[in-house]
């Protein structure tokens, strides 16, 4: 069955790029890259040329969402079956598919409205090693489960958004019903995968913005507890305390960027459950700031 098999790469608007730069090297450990575009520039966490793409913009928010299929047949079949089921596609031109630093690319919107690019064939540099922008004690880990995952606000509903998933090979549903201070009752929370991350994309409620947060594992728990204590010292907010979660067993913590969304730094996850199981709280830690998640979960 044709379905994508990875959250390959991720382009985010940002007010500050010189500020995201500073962010992404010295507090993330990613690898910035220049482009020929003095307001765009690029992060690697690995061999890819890229994972992130940063554009200079008032957004301050996730603008596409590359998901990689296997091949140039599992494109035309993809591209295909979209249209057949009503979906609008784009082909890519070849220049577009060079500045996205793949073979090819299709273009299309999920029921929320959120951009989303479906591509083949991605430039890998093993010519390159990656060189991260701080000291670490391992590497991010990527892989068969692609970039990490993203949570996103949507609008369409729950189940819309969900069916419009599966449809692209994604399986998965409601994995947490949790009750926040603040919020007038419990919140359903979707998690999706496509391969052996135990998710790539999750979905809550409607949100200030499109992007929740922007997870990036590590493969050595000390990273975990070297970048909260870079996190501190640059003083940054911490959003949520370090702890583990029951979903994915991810032990990691929560802070905010410089586009006012959160960022998560986990370390052993584990993989997708074939069977679905819910929870209405984490295994252990992972408390809220008291006042930071206004915004993020519960209402501004």
């Amino acid at each position: 069955m044709t379905g994508v098999t990875e959250l390959g790469y991720l382009t985010l608007g940002v007010s500050d790029l010189a500020a995201w730069k500073t962010f992404a090297a010295e507090v993330l450990g990613l690898e910035v890259v220049p482009s020929d575009n003095p307001e765009k520039c690029f992060l690697r966490m690995d061999y890819w040329h890229h994972r992130i793409a940063l554009v200079q913009n008032g957004s301050d928010d996730l603008l596409v969402s590359g998901l990689r299929v296997a091949g140039q047949v599992e494109f035309r079949a993809m591209a295909a079956k979209l249209e057949a089921a009503g979906v609008e596609i784009r082909i890519g031109s070849e220049a577009e598919a060079e500045e996205r630093h793949v073979l090819e690319v299709m273009m299309l919107a999920d029921p929320n409205g959120y951009a989303l690019e479906i591509f083949h064939g991605p430039h890998v540099q093993f010519d390159k090693p990656f060189h991260p922008g701080r000291r670490m004690h391992g590497r991010f880990k990527t892989g068969g489960g692609g970039l990490g995952h993203v949570m996103q606000s949507q609008t369409a509903g729950l189940d819309t958004t969900c069916e419009f998933y599966r449809l692209l090979g994604m399986r998965g549903g409601i994995e947490y019903k949790l009750a926040f201070p603040g919020a007038p009752q419990t919140v359903p929370l979707m998690f999706l995968n496509c391969n052996e991350r135990q998710h790539t994309f999750a979905f809550a409620g409607p949100g200030e913005k499109r992007i929740n947060h922007l997870m990036l594992e590590v493969d050595n728990m000390a990273d975990v507890g070297l970048a909260y204590d870079v996190v501190v010292k640059a003083g940054l907010p911490v959003i949520i305390e370090p702890g583990s979660h029951a979903n994915d067993q991810m032990f990691s913590f929560y802070f905010k960027n410089p586009s006012g969304y959160m960022n998560e730094i986990g370390w052993g996850g584990r993989a997708a459950l074939a069977q679905s199981e819910y929870y209405q709280s984490d295994a252990f830690g992972h408390a809220p700031v008291p006042g930071s998640m206004k915004g993020f979960m519960v209402p501004a």
